[in-house]
């Protein structure tokens, strides 16, 4: 985005000059605004030096008359009032209610966790607050929220990048993914060693990536690979179908894939450390009302991912 030189006059002078025109004198256009006359003619003497023209003539006796030029200022600020008040109007909290955007970064696996609760819960608190989803892997990330891009992220504690304000919603640890007839479906854990001559379907989405080959690596084991895909559903219709296992950390409650084929899940023995789920906002850019609000809500919610019940919030 090219940034844009700010002009020498103000949205002040543009709507004194309005004003003045049109109640047709200066005194009248000082009561109407409660400053003072003087006020209203310097503000006009002023803007016609900024723009190098003549706005008006000014008679004591007949009032203030606009000028060619003056009349194409006036109808040029008219516009720029318009937008600029209404600006205003969709940013400005009144009376308690939150006005304006919140651009929310998420990475792919969470977002069916996160999503649904901040588009329907948080959005029926808070009407006005418009909720903008940008979901992304957290590589793609840096530097989206110091630019102001985005305005906070849900994002896994492992690759936060850079060194923004952050605070943890809840942690889990990965476990294995295996298609409801597979030999090892009976048993109450399963442990990597006993994984590693199997094929394995990898989410291959970083830091997902990165985490469930450092399970292995830390065992000085090597997973044989033998498909890498970029989606979560993916991997548990491929497992479901029996192409091989999967280690994943989200655990829908949906006990199925996306065909509709049985999957178990199992816990990974010797247990591994928990991966946590962070909120994540900018350390040097001040949080407005919104945000904040946003942010509270987030920390509050006991059950992410918990089932709900129809109409229960």
């Amino acid at each position: 985005m090219q940034t844009q030189q700010a002009p020498n006059f103000s949205l002040r002078q543009l709507s004194y000059l309005l004003t003045a025109a049109r109640l047709g004198t200066i005194s009248a256009a000082a009561a109407e605004l409660h400053v003072s006359s003087s006020a209203i003619s310097d503000a006009i003497t002023a803007l016609e030096q900024q723009l190098q023209s003549q706005l008006c003539i000014r008679r004591r006796a007949q009032g203030l008359v606009l000028t060619a030029a003056g009349r194409q200022v006036a109808a040029r600020a008219q516009a720029l009032l318009a937008e600029a008040n209404d600006l205003e109007r969709e940013l400005k909290t009144s009376d308690g209610e939150l006005v304006g955007p919140i651009t929310i970064g998420c990475y792919p696996t969470l977002a069916p966790l996160i999503l649904p609760v901040l588009l329907a819960e948080f959005g029926e608190r808070h009407p006005r607050v418009g909720l903008e989803i940008v979901e992304t892997t957290q590589d793609r990330l840096a530097g989206r929220l110091e630019s102001g891009e985005i305005d906070l992220a849900f994002v896994y504690e492992t690759l936060i990048p850079g060194t923004p304000n952050h605070a943890r919603l809840f942690a889990q640890p990965a476990h294995v993914v295996l298609a409801a007839d597979d030999p090892f479906a009976d048993r109450p854990a399963v442990r990597l060693e006993d994984l590693v001559e199997r094929d394995m379907i990898l989410l291959d989405s970083p830091p997902s990536s990165q985490h469930t080959l450092s399970l292995f690596h830390d065992r000085g084991l090597r997973p044989r690979i033998r498909h890498r895909v970029a989606s979560y559903e993916v991997v548990r219709t491929l497992v479901a179908r029996g192409l091989g296992y999967g280690v994943l950390v989200q655990r829908p409650h949906n006990p199925a894939s996306y065909e509709g084929y049985p999957l178990v899940l199992k816990e990974i023995e010797p247990a591994v450390a928990p991966v946590a789920v962070e909120i994540i906002w900018p350390a040097e850019v001040p949080v407005n009302a919104r945000v904040r609000a946003l942010i509270e809500f987030a920390l509050a919610e006991p059950r992410w991912g918990a089932p709900r019940s129809a109409g229960e919030q």
